[in-house]
């Protein structure tokens, strides 16, 4: 191929093709337990976040509530991946055998943002949120005294979640989606250095934790007694003034260690022992490869 502007043009378009191919083909998890949170700075405030909106008898004037403000922020962090296209695989007419590299980097920049929730959800045991406890830990203040929304251990981790609010247990803030981009003039240096047609993709963001009672996070082993008692807990949850917050799992996140046990809880007809299981049902399974 003679290499020019309006053939690397023709390369990048067929680039770009598979690149999309590979994102196309890919089905996030990371939506089923964050919100997407659109950003337009650098740094997003949450100060407003330890409030959830309750309603009450309109007697007199409106109560009205100020929101506290915990001073906790989420600031978008820069990622990227990117590859060198050697010319002389340009000129032999050999630029093809890049195509599944491009695939395989679409589907890493649309998997990407699961790595980051997921991870940040597994280190959410030593990870402050925003009342400056742990995001599962046994003593979060709510009103005159604390409340837990982990159940310890050291096995294998697993969450049961509430995601059916407006906001998720967890917030993925989104400054820029990923692009691809390319260096394909020949007055680049790398190319005039090294012989190299440079293609990268990039995207700016970050993770962070929205309310933590709608979650809990264990380490004990998932037995029903255990997944019972997380429910219990989670049902529970009240406001600072007392009032129940209507928390409803319905969602349980576990790695492949857990799976079978996952299942064993909310799917199956009967348990171990026989008996009906009065459980099933009461959540759906997520099983998620980055725990």
């Amino acid at each position: 191929m003679i290499v020019n502007q309006q053939s690397l043009q023709t390369m990048f378009v067929a680039f770009r093709a598979a690149f999309n191919e590979g994102f196309r083909g890919v089905s996030p998890q990371w939506s089923q337990v964050a919100t997407l949170v659109p950003s337009t700075t650098r740094i997003e405030e949450y100060g407003w976040i330890g409030q959830f909106p309750k309603l009450r008898e309109w007697i007199g004037d409106r109560q009205v509530k100020a929101l506290s403000q915990f001073g906790y922020t989420i600031r978008n962090k820069d990622y990227e991946s990117t590859i060198a296209v050697d010319r002389n695989d340009i000129n032999d007419d050999r630029y093809g055998i890049y195509n599944p590299l491009f695939q395989e980097m679409g589907f890493a920049a649309a998997t990407h943002p699961d790595e980051l929730v997921f991870a940040l959800l597994a280190a959410g045991f030593a990870t402050a949120c925003y009342d400056g406890q742990y995001f599962f830990d046994s003593d979060h203040p709510v009103g005159s005294g604390t409340v837990s929304n982990t159940g310890g251990g050291s096995g294998a981790p697993w969450f049961l979640l509430d995601t059916r609010r407006a906001l998720k247990p967890l917030i993925y803030q989104q400054r820029a989606p990923y692009n691809l981009v390319s260096m394909q003039s020949d007055q680049d240096e790398a190319v005039f250095m090294r012989r190299e047609f440079r293609y990268g993709v990039d995207g700016r963001g970050n993770v962070g934790f929205g309310f933590w009672q709608m979650a809990y996070g264990s380490k004990q082993t998932l037995s029903m007694d255990n997944y019972v008692a997380a429910r219990a807990a989670m049902m529970s949850y009240q406001s600072d003034e007392g009032r129940p917050l209507g928390i409803a799992p319905n969602l349980l996140v576990v790695g492949s260690a857990n799976e079978k046990a996952a299942k064993d809880c909310t799917l199956a007809e009967r348990q171990a022992s026989g008996a009906d299981n009065v459980m099933r049902g009461t959540a759906q399974v997520l099983v998620v490869p980055y725990l």
